[in-house]
């Protein structure tokens, strides 16, 4: 069985003596188990083929592919390859490759009528210093948060699109880059754990739903001032082979955004969602179920 150690006190475990291709159903039922109850599980020493991470990573549930389609791998769409192509024909460093990730805390796939349960990153090339990831606990964000906030926000949906109120869409194609919003609780009720997070993305929420502009956008504010807590926090420091799987129900990551720009840190990407009939629960604010 894997040897499963915390991380930090509120988010992240790793577990040890794994290889992933060889799982049985009760190796893999405690890897499971150890992410719903971290958020944030990290599988060192892999050595991967890409059918082999593909195979993986659908135990966790159905995979999507990204939207941004230009990072999309060639030959297998449901991998997006992170890191690739950061320089221009001229030479010039491309940010929005670079900084991927790195601009705010969030959480993946809040944009999708379906929202991402899960992304996993699987490391192929790690630079020399920085290029750390960065991970904090929703659920201690929710448990943290005044009362008088968690009252105001209890059946309040946020309305998100890939851009945010920034509408920063250069990684999307024209075709992609006009979606309409989709709607989630801002508190959030885990369908498996029935623990409640704060379902938030600061540079993906476009407005607080039934509010005026001024109302919402004061209040995303002291939402995003609220989010991290400095002791619900785990950073990351990357191994080639290392295997990382966030749960987006209940963690926000972000990118450091601080390797040398000449050095590669390449990984694949995968999303994955809910099991089909898994999507309404995953979507139900604090108030349902209870």
């Amino acid at each position: 069985m894997p040897e499963i150690r915390r991380l930090a006190p509120q988010v992240g475990a790793e577990a040890r003596g794994v290889d992933v291709r060889a799982l049985d159903a009760a190796g893999f039922a405690a890897l499971y188990a150890a992410w719903l109850e971290s958020g944030v599980l990290v599988i060192p020493d892999q050595l991967l083929t890409i059918p082999e991470f593909l195979e993986y990573s659908r135990r966790f549930g159905p995979l999507a592919p990204h939207p941004s389609k230009s990072t999309r791998h060639p030959d297998h769409p449901d991998i997006t390859m992170l890191g690739i192509n950061k320089f221009r024909p001229d030479g010039s460093l491309d940010a929005a490759v670079y900084r991927r990730g790195a601009e705010d805390w969030h959480t993946d796939g809040a944009y999708d009528p379906s929202p991402f349960k899960a992304t996993q990153l699987y490391a192929l090339a790690i630079p020399s210093r920085g290029g750390d990831t960065h991970f904090a606990s929703g659920y201690a964000a929710y448990d943290a948060l005044p009362a008088r906030l968690k009252q105001r926000l209890d059946g309040v949906r946020g309305g998100f699109v890939y851009g945010g109120r920034r509408r920063s869409v250069s990684l999307l194609d024209k075709d992609d880059q006009n979606e309409p919003p989709a709607l989630h609780p801002i508190l959030r009720r885990h369908p498996e754990t029935g623990r409640v997070a704060l379902y938030f993305d600061p540079g993906k929420i476009l407005f607080l739903e039934g509010m005026e502009r001024a109302e919402s956008d004061a209040l995303i504010e002291e939402i995003t001032a609220h989010m991290i807590l400095p002791d619900s926090t785990y950073t990351h420091r990357w191994r080639v082979g290392d295997i990382v799987i966030w749960d987006n129900r209940c963690a926000y990551h972000r990118a450091a955004g601080d390797y040398p720009p000449e050095e590669d840190r390449i990984h694949w990407r995968v999303t994955i969602k809910e099991r089909p009939g898994n999507e309404h629960p995953g979507n139900e604010s604090a108030a349902d179920r209870a």
